[in-house]
């Protein structure tokens, strides 16, 4: 398995060379809401950041999800909203992001959002701050998970609080990642894939 270009490069040249899809909502019927897509180089190797929400926030309870929320008057952009809601929830400064582009705009099927997710080059090792009133933990998974369809990291459906979800969940160390922050990860991955030179299974 050999990658000739760098991930963060690799993100950067693709992300770069296409618009994303954007979901137009001429009647304002949704909110629109930013998030970060945070990824990391630790041991060599690739991870992405995520953060699982606590039960005290009012949308998404107790989901594990992207660092980000919605927009706000004072933001210039949506970049800025993720940047910002990064800010408030881990601690993560702005000037410590370095974003590599935007992807394809995401809906949330309960809460009416309309999600614009943004990639993130972040540092690690970093002294995160998690504001405990929205944010319970922080979770790391390896990259290469998102890139395997092995059913023991890829699934169709998720189980949440005892209700059974059709949705792409991903599986890691017993946590399981689906709704919107799965679909956007689903998208990627399949802009990305044929980019990286792999194998369709990397486990």
């Amino acid at each position: 398995m050999m990658i000739q270009k760098d991930l963060s490069q690799i993100i950067r040249e693709v992300l770069g060379s296409r618009s994303p899809k954007r979901i137009r909502d001429h009647r304002s019927s949704h909110i629109h809401a930013a998030v970060l897509f945070p990824i990391f180089k630790a041991n060599g190797e690739y991870r992405v950041l995520f953060t699982q929400r606590t039960h005290k926030v009012e949308n998404h309870k107790g989901q594990i999800s992207f660092p980000g929320g919605g927009v706000e008057e004072k933001d210039g952009s949506f970049q800025d909203t993720a940047l910002r809601e990064a800010y408030e929830e881990i601690g993560l400064l702005s000037k410590d992001v370095e974003i590599l582009g935007q992807l394809d705009d995401a809906t949330t099927v309960v809460s009416n959002f309309v999600v614009h997710p943004f990639v993130g080059l972040i540092p690690y090792p970093y002294d995160f701050k998690i504001n405990p009133l929205e944010v319970k933990r922080i979770i790391e998974v390896p990259f290469r998970i998102f890139l395997s369809d092995n059913p023991k990291f890829k699934r169709d459906i998720a189980e949440f609080e005892g209700v059974v979800y059709p949705t792409p969940a991903y599986v890691y160390s017993g946590d399981v990642i689906w709704g919107a922050t799965a679909r956007i990860i689903e998208v990627f991955v399949g802009i990305l894939k044929g980019k990286l030179g792999l194998p369709a299974k990397t486990e």
